[in-house]
């Protein structure tokens, strides 16, 4: 079988990672193969972030959600720490709504917003309206979600 990395000449990783994820696609179906060739593609890059997303969204829609939960608060730590952000929810929150526009910080955002969504999944449902409501703080324009999660989590029974 021939694979071609190239055509994926937007997403920003070696050749070798592309191809591995390529297969780990091409094998949906065969969950031992894709699993294998996703664990090769996250030992050859460590903390890279966008294969860290590629690795989420495999194991979101094949229903890992706790491999999922790993992988989003994995990325969340990455740009604390090269972000320098701090712990406090309180602190936090000032620079998040300042610096929600660039493109670190709303990956963080995003990665934050899939976390409570899991969490929500895994029937963690305290520490996704706490997720959500957080997120919610900061975005005024919903592009995150949570504020629907939120809504979801929160609605009374209806009868």
């Amino acid at each position: 079988m021939q694979i071609h990395g190239e055509r994926l000449s937007w997403f920003k990783v070696p050749k070798d990672v592309k191809e591995l994820l390529i297969v780990a696609s091409q094998n949906w179906e065969n969950p031992l193969k894709a699993e294998d060739c996703i664990n090769k593609a996250l030992a050859k890059t460590g903390d890279n972030t966008d294969v860290l997303v590629a690795v989420y969204r495999y194991f979101y829609y094949k229903n890992n959600y706790l491999m999922a939960l790993q992988i989003a608060a994995k990325i969340i730590d990455i740009i604390k720490k090269s972000e320098k952000l701090p712990d406090s929810w309180e602190q936090l929150k000032l620079i998040l709504m300042v610096r929600k526009e660039e493109p670190k910080i709303r990956l963080f955002l995003t990665a934050y917003a899939a976390s409570g969504l899991v969490s929500a999944k895994l029937g963690e449902i305290e520490q996704a309206k706490e997720i959500s409501t957080q997120i919610k703080e900061i975005d005024d324009k919903n592009e995150f979600g949570s504020a629907l999660l939120l809504d979801i989590l929160t609605r009374e029974d209806e009868l």
